[in-house]
């Protein structure tokens, strides 16, 4: 064979592999540009149905991001326009970063998964001294620890209480369910994880952060704290609701002491940039962040999580649901599904990963609808090529105007609570007066103000109103703070032996805080 005959059956050879090479790739460019104005359509729409006023959207796939969008506009009282750098709250989302900095710290020595709490914050106590001496850094990363879902968030909604307060006070929280024997979403467990990091880096969890994901991925836009944002360009507003469900444009509240479990605000854009350190396994353009066995294992199903009958009837194809370390994992489509949500007073939001095929998903919101998982499975489905798919936006929409049919039926077929004609409280109002105290939340204070009684909750100064009466010793709670995330109360004042005035409780109907929990008695 001559050279030139080689030469050219090589070049030949090569021209045909291009070709082959080539003709996928353009077919996969169209269908990649096809899928993504679909979906760019299905978001725009969906905005408009939930009623949303902004939300930003990314998708990564095979370490690239193909798409990143911004949405309606950052308030919807003054305008302006979401793209995808707007930053918005993460809340929960930031639990994955507090699960990936301990990682950081097993690889390097620092700590193992199975280290006891204890050994490294010796003031610890809980409800039980087993559990005081047997928690492990794993257990407070996997909501398997006793408390009940939300349990003891009062410590931290609102108040003055340092993280190492709110972790000295949890020893007066009582459980649910038995130690590792349930489940039970934990926000305290992942500020006494931020509490664990401190003297381990000698850096604050604000800070360590910062210095092992944030500069070396490149984010910076995005903070570790409210107090930040002030003068920061681009921030889209929190929405709570109105009376008839419509967005109202609220303010951030500072809440660094839940930092370590709900405290990141960023973009799509930069967030994009954690997933592809996640979809990587620990290395971003290069270089090592964590370890692919630290990847594996925060990925891994550490606490099993039921699924209900309901749920499987909504998504038939999901066998099981687990809490991993910072993310929750479950299966879709065949897939291994790893994500988390995040709810914030008046943001909410989502991401989404998808390893075995390269694929990550976030969706921002300035709102508090569920818009996000609709807009994440429907944009799963789309990637994984999900024939006849359904429109899962439409779907919840229709599940929520049900279910709020079926609602009202409910609460128009019992019968109306009829307020006993009593003008007065039982007692003069003076009698009702004073300090009410609380082993794990701290002190209540009563008092009179303009002839009516005034309910001040010491550890959160924003906290309190008017008590209006309603009847017997119970009052109405006129919050003088319309939180987002407040709902009616009642203030139920308890009379003792002696015919005085001996505890208080305060009643509420609230998803996200557990008031029954704070005991007060009165103690002057």
């Amino acid at each position: 064979m001559t050279k030139t005959y080689t030469l050219r059956l090589n070049y030949t050879l090569l021209l045909a592999a291009l070709t082959l090479w080539l003709q996928p790739a353009t077919a996969q460019q169209t269908n990649t540009a096809a899928t993504i104005a679909k979906l760019d359509a299905y978001y725009q729409k969906a905005l408009t149905d939930w009623d949303v006023p902004g939300m930003a959207i990314a998708i990564v796939k095979d370490d690239s991001v193909i798409f990143a969008k911004g949405y309606g506009v950052l308030n919807n009282k003054t305008g302006g326009k979401v793209d995808a750098n707007t930053i918005f709250g993460i809340a929960s989302n930031s639990k994955a970063y507090t699960a990936a900095a301990l990682a950081t710290l097993v690889d390097a020595g620092k700590i193992n998964w199975d280290d006891k709490v204890k050994d490294h914050l010796p003031y610890l106590k809980l409800y039980s001294p087993y559990v005081t001496e047997n928690l492990t850094i794993e257990d407070l990363l996997s909501h398997r620890v006793g408390f009940k879902t939300f349990g003891g968030d009062l410590l931290w909604y609102n108040t003055t209480y340092s993280r190492d307060e709110i972790v000295r006070r949890m020893q007066y929280l009582e459980p649910s369910y038995g130690f590792r024997d349930g489940y039970g979403y934990s926000n305290l467990m992942f500020i006494t994880a931020g509490e664990v990091m401190e003297p381990l880096t000698n850096k604050s969890w604000e800070g360590y952060i910062e210095d092992t994901f944030l500069k070396p991925l490149g984010m910076d836009r995005t903070f570790t704290s409210v107090t930040e944002l002030e003068g920061v360009p681009n921030v889209a507003s929190p929405h709570g609701s109105d009376a008839n469900g419509k967005p109202v444009a609220t303010k951030f509240t500072p809440w660094d002491n839940w930092n370590p479990a709900a405290g990141i605000f960023t973009s799509v854009n930069q967030q994009a940039q954690w997933v592809r350190l996640h979809l990587n396994r620990g290395t971003y353009k290069g270089k090592q962040i964590f370890s692919e066995e630290a990847s594996r294992h925060m990925w891994q199903a550490h606490n099993p999580i039921p699924v209900s009958k309901a749920a499987k009837e909504f998504m038939p194809n999901t066998h099981f649901v687990a809490a991993g370390l910072g993310w929750f994992v479950s299966d879709y489509e065949g897939r291994k599904q790893v994500y988390h949500g995040g709810g914030h007073e008046g943001m909410n939001s989502r991401t989404v990963l998808v390893p075995e095929e390269n694929l990550g998903i976030i969706v921002f919101t300035n709102s508090m609808t569920g818009i996000m998982t609709p807009l994440a499975n429907y944009t799963m489905d789309q990637f994984l090529g999900v024939q006849n798919g359904r429109d899962w936006s439409q779907q919840a929409l229709d599940n929520m105007a049900k279910a709020k049919q079926a609602e009202a039926k409910a609460k128009a077929d019992q019968p109306k609570e009829k307020k006993k004609r009593k003008t007065k409280p039982t007692l003069d109002l003076q009698a009702y007066t004073g300090t009410y105290h609380s082993q794990l939340y701290g002190n209540a204070i009563v008092t009179i103000k303009n002839g009516k009684l005034d309910l001040q909750l010491e550890p959160a100064p924003a906290l309190g109103g008017t008590l209006n009466h309603w009847q017997h010793d119970i009052f109405d709670l006129d919050w003088k703070n319309d939180f987002a995330l407040l709902t009616p109360t009642r203030a139920r004042f308890l009379i003792g032996e002696d015919g005085t005035i001996s505890q208080l409780r305060l009643d509420a109907d609230n998803p996200d805080f557990h008031f029954d929990e704070l005991k007060f008695e009165r103690v002057k």
